[in-house]
């Protein structure tokens, strides 16, 4: 309970700061922010390995901000969301243009959550359920394209596993 209630905190905190401006210098408040470093990560499923280069969210600004106003993205892309430990993990689409797959990842590296074509814009709270280390954001399909299961191995280097 106590770690759910501190990653809660800490989102409202977050959240709060953003609504102040608190993070207005870092970025304009209608458009994407540049393009983080990227690292390649590897899923396998039943239908094989599937190899993505993913933009890397590890900063609070960088998460708070994700993929909001991005008009396209490639389909071999993504976006990871790296929480540096596991807890439960809430995200939403303000702002988010896109309709993504959300992959909720344990800290071993397996997929412990999807959801599936999110709402482009909505407020609504989209949470992993369970506790993960990261999150991953790719274009909507890409799940259902890739055959992803939960229990599905991830391969990066925040899991100590990254793809060769």
């Amino acid at each position: 309970m106590g770690s759910r209630l501190h990653s809660a905190s800490v989102w409202a905190l977050v959240l709060l700061m953003w609504s102040a401006g608190v993070f207005a210098g870092a970025f304009a408040q209608d458009a994407p922010q540049p393009r983080l470093r990227t690292t390649p990560l590897a899923i396998t499923t039943v239908t094989g390995e599937h190899r993505f280069t993913v933009e890397m969210a590890i900063s609070p600004e960088q998460k708070a901000r994700g993929l909001m106003f991005r008009t396209a993205m490639p389909a071999d892309e993504g976006m990871l969301f790296d929480f540096g430990r596991d807890d439960i993990v809430t995200m939403w689409m303000r702002n988010t243009i896109l309709s993504l797959d959300m992959i909720f990842i344990d800290r071993d590296g397996r997929v412990a959550t999807i959801a599936e074509r999110t709402t482009p814009f909505s407020e609504a709270i989209i949470s992993s359920r369970v506790p993960v280390r990261a999150v991953l954001e790719v274009n909507a399909g890409v799940a259902r394209r890739i055959g992803l299961r939960r229990g599905d191995r991830v391969r990066n280097v925040i899991f100590g596993n990254g793809p060769s």
